[in-house]
Parts: C-alpha cells; structure tokens; sequence
C-alpha cells in the first residue's frame, strides 16, 4: 500500500469509523431502545432508480458508485424547505413536510446565488439536501454524518462537485450535504424587526430537522448524527452546539479549520453590510423597512453577484457576513448570547467534539498582497489602518496592537515580495483568522464541556492546494484535506480495534486537557505532540485576553 493510500485509511478511520461500535461505550442509545432495529420506510424501485419511502413522502434516487467501484443510492436535490423567494425572501426557512406524489431526487440541485462561472447552477430556490447511502434497505441503521460547507457564508454549495460522497461511501455510513442561503440572502441582519438576521443558520436548522425527520428511511440512525464542517460550516458546528434551536437534532461534532472565537464581539447586527448591499443595487438605506423591502424585489442573481462590492482591501476582509446575536421579537433565536459566554456558563447542548486547525491556513492570503505593487505599498504605507481590515481585528484602539503583530512579525521590516515575507505575512493571515480563534474554542471546550475534545492539526501535503505555484504547479502554504473534509465521529477516535487498519496499530490519541493540551499532527506519519502553535499564539493571548 502506498504511503498516501495508507495516509487516506488513517484519516477516514479516525474520523470516520467504528462510530456504531464505539457508542455503546459512551451511552448512544438515548434511552431509545430502537438504535440497530429495521426501520420505517419501503424498499421499492428498482437497483437503478431506488425508492425509499419516507415520513415526508416517497422518494426516487440514483445509483452511483464510489472511487472503489462500489455501488451506493444517491438522493439528490431534494426541497426541505420552501423555495424563499417573494414574501420568503429574508424570511425564516418554511419546512415542508410532504412531498406531493414520488419525488425525483436523481439530479443535483443548484447552488445558492453567489459569484460563479457562467452556466453554474445557481437559482434562489436553493434550499436542498443531498443523501448518499449503501443502501436504504440497511439491516442496521447507520451513522450519519451531515457536512456543512465551507465558503465565508457567502460562496460554495453541498452539491456533489463541492461536497461529494465518493471517498466516505467506502464505508458504511450514511452522508448527508446542504445548501443554506448565502451573503445577503442567508445573512441580512439590520438588527430590528425588519431582518432580524441568522437565516443561513435557521436554513441549517431545518435541514437537520428534515434528517431527523426523514434518515431511518434512507438506512441512517437518528440518534447518531454527526455534524461536521469546514472553515464556514467549522463555526456553524460550533453554533449549534449554543443554540436553542439545534437541540437534540445532533450527537457528535467536528469543527475543522474554524472558530466563532474571533477577538471582536459576536454583533447585535450587519447593519452597515445591508447598507452596502442597499448602494450596490440602487435601493435606499434607511429606514430599514424601506431597504428590506426594495431588497426583496432586487433579482437574485444582482445580489449574489455583488460580492466583491464589499472588500475593502483587495479582497480583505475574507469573513464579512457573520452570525449575530439576535434581538427577541417574536421569532425563533438561533443565537441570544455571546459564544463564549455561553460555553463558560454551560449553556450548551454540549458532545463529543473533534476540533482541527491546518497548518498554513489562510497562507495564501499573503501572495494576493505580495503580488500586487499597488497592494503592497498600500499595506506598507497605511499598515495601522489595513491591518485590522485584513486581519478582522477590533479596529478602535487598534494602532498600538497591530504595531505590535508587525513587529512579531516582521521585525518591523517593510514588506517586500520575497521568501521571507511570504512566510511571515503568511503566518500572520493564518494565525489571525484561523489558528488564534480556533486555539481559543479548543481551549474554551476543553474547559467547559462535560464530553472529550480531541484537537489535531492537518498538514498532510497531498496532489493539490487552494493555492498551487504558478510555475511549478506544486502546492504551497495550505493543504487541501480531501478525506478529512468527508469525515464523520465515533464516540472515541481511538476505537478502530477490529479493523483491517495496520497503520494505525499502537496510536493512541488523547483528549486534550487545560494542563496536557495534546493534539494528533496528521501528515505523511501520524503522531501526538502538544500545545500547537503557541509559540506564536503567545502575542495574541496577550493583545487579545479571554477568561478561559
């Protein structure tokens, strides 16, 4: 076995597997008795086209077979809730809880609007859901694991060509993919009655009402569901672990390569990024009913090609629409309380919980400033106004902060386009936006939750990055964790015994804890070191204090 094939076992195993044989272990059943019996829902349909019969109606998919040649059912494109356009538009999600007649489910469905190549599918009518399956007509139920998609809250989709099945399929567990609205449409948030914000998130929320609903019919246990997401969907793992409204529709979590423990405070509103929206498409910006309502009428494709009308510095900030602490007024809260707060007073609906950075997140984000002059000088010239734009740090008070990074940084060096600063301006990207909030949830969760975290790091460097040399065509700075992005949760992510895994013979992962902050560095050999990072989180734990 190659040492790549051998990396690809390791990672699924540990992510992914012996999650039915771990459960009984750590308490799965619920007090359900019904964990591993048959389950609702028909086995029509022919080997080609499946039916499985479920609560909210019958439902037609697809055969598909996984990079190994094995066969699974997909469920593609299905409606869990109301297309939200017209009235619905900026409305929380309307579940639907019947379909009329057999539903099609054998064709993706589109992406949510955002900035994509002609031809992509996109329509506003985006609110679906993607399931993959062995087989509907599972003796066992099994593990589910619902993947949240990455892209800032404002780009990429749970369809196939982003989110796809064909390497965790391999195994028997049942994948579930989403789409929520994006930027605008999913986020508007004035901080009143007229957008009360967190739509994106409520999207999330009925998808996983749906799953709890509907997954016996398509062979998976609902009472072992595992969210897991990157970056975007890392912080919304992290959400729901806090909101009222994801209770009990979850049992295991994994955030990778993100964290809602920012340095700025969670906000009451996006007040200003719907204003922004508001100019961009010629609609007034104020009062906020006035906007909402021109909003509304504005076509969709308008909006979601309006992105790069919100930068402020080259493409800086990389988080712009952001969850909010909502105002009570009369709706369903998805958030009512600072993150971190509620972690500290236990206001959590708390479960096992793996949490990953990668090694040069965000790395990239230096090549976009050093390979433009104009770029460059700007961040030279005007560092103590740009840094806290680019680095998403509270911008008041700033100056004596960010002169501080710089120094730590660069040694107060002017930046150039070489080696050196590449590798500096890199680290700061990444530390800022990913390594920092991240290192503060492990931290936070590791305190507070009554469950094991467990805490890696991925620097495997495989076939391809999110950003590749141009003239040598090799990845550089951030790795693209193909197989940990597809992976789902056991209770214990060293039960794999009894599995045809060699490689992974004698390792034995620890929980991290406040005194033995241990973490799993996954890369061409797999090995527990500890305290990742904190040579350099150092600075920012003292410019940026938290009560832990």
């Amino acid at each position: 076995m190659t040492t790549r094939a051998m990396f690809r076992r390791a990672v699924l195993v540990m992510c992914a597997l012996a999650c039915a044989g771990a459960a009984a272990a750590h308490g799965h059943n619920h007090g359900h008795a019904h964990a591993h019996t048959p389950h609702a829902g028909g086995s029509v349909g022919t080997s080609e086209n499946p039916i499985a019969t479920t609560p909210s109606g019958p439902i037609r998919g697809s055969m598909m077979q996984t990079r190994r040649g094995r066969a699974f059912e997909a469920y593609r494109g299905m409606r869990y809730a109301e297309p939200p356009v017209g009235e619905l538009r900026f409305q929380p999600p309307k579940m639907i809880e019947k379909y009329e007649g057999v539903l099609d489910a054998t064709q993706e469905g589109p992406a949510c609007p955002l900035p994509a190549p002609p031809g992509y599918y996109l329509d506003e009518d985006c609110l679906r859901i993607n399931v993959y399956t062995p087989s509907h007509k599972s003796k066992e139920l099994l593990p589910v694991v619902v993947y949240i998609h990455a892209g800032g809250f404002y780009a990429f989709s749970g369809r196939g060509d982003v989110a796809g099945p064909h390497y965790l399929l391999d195994r028997d567990i049942v994948l579930v993919t989403l789409n929520y609205r994006l930027g605008t449409l999913g986020f508007l948030s004035t901080g009143d009655a007229a957008a009360p914000g967190n739509n994106g998130f409520k999207d999330q929320v009925a998808a996983l009402r749906w799953v709890r609903r509907n997954i016996a019919a398509f062979g998976g246990d609902p009472d072992l569901v595992t969210i897991a997401g990157c970056s975007a969907g890392s912080i919304s793992v992290m959400l729901h672990m806090i909101s009222p409204m994801s209770k009990g529709l979850f049992h295991r979590g994994i955030s990778m390569s993100g964290s809602v423990s920012v340095p700025v405070p969670t906000p009451t509103n996006l007040l200003p990024l719907a204003r922004r929206q508001a100019e961009l498409v010629n609609c007034p910006t104020s009062p906020n009913k006035a906007m909402v309502d021109c909003l509304k009428t504005k076509p969709w494709k308008e909006l979601g090609d309006s992105l790069n009308g919100f930068y402020e510095f080259g493409f800086d900030p990389v988080a712009l629409w952001w969850p909010v602490i909502e105002p009570n007024v009369g709706q369903e809260r998805f958030l009512a309380i600072e993150p971190a707060v509620a972690i500290r007073k236990g206001r959590m609906h708390a479960v096992p919980h793996i949490i990953s950075q990668t090694t040069d997140e965000f790395f990239w984000k230096a090549f976009t400033i050093l390979n433009n002059q104009t770029l460059l000088d700007g961040m030279n010239k005007e560092w103590e106004r740009i840094a806290p734009i680019s680095l998403q740090l509270p911008r008041e008070g700033a100056a004596p902060k960010v002169n501080r990074l710089r120094q730590e940084y660069f040694g107060n060096r002017t930046l150039v386009n070489d080696t050196a600063t590449a590798k500096a301006l890199g680290n700061l990207y990444g530390d800022a936006i990913e390594a920092f909030p991240v290192h503060r949830m492990a931290n936070l969760m590791c305190r507070h939750s009554p469950y094991p975290v467990y805490y890696y790091e991925f620097a495997y460097v495989g076939n391809h990055s999110h950003y590749e040399d141009p003239v040598t065509n090799k990845p550089t700075g951030e790795r693209l964790p193909l197989d940990s992005t597809r992976c789902s949760i056991h209770c214990d992510p060293n039960a794999y015994g009894g599995l045809d895994l060699p490689e992974l013979s004698g390792l034995h992962w620890p929980a991290m804890t406040p005194d033995k902050r241990h973490y799993l560095r996954v890369d061409r050999t797999l090995s527990i070191r500890s305290n990742l990072k904190e040579d350099r989180i150092k600075v920012w734990e003292e410019l940026y204090p938290i009560k832990y």
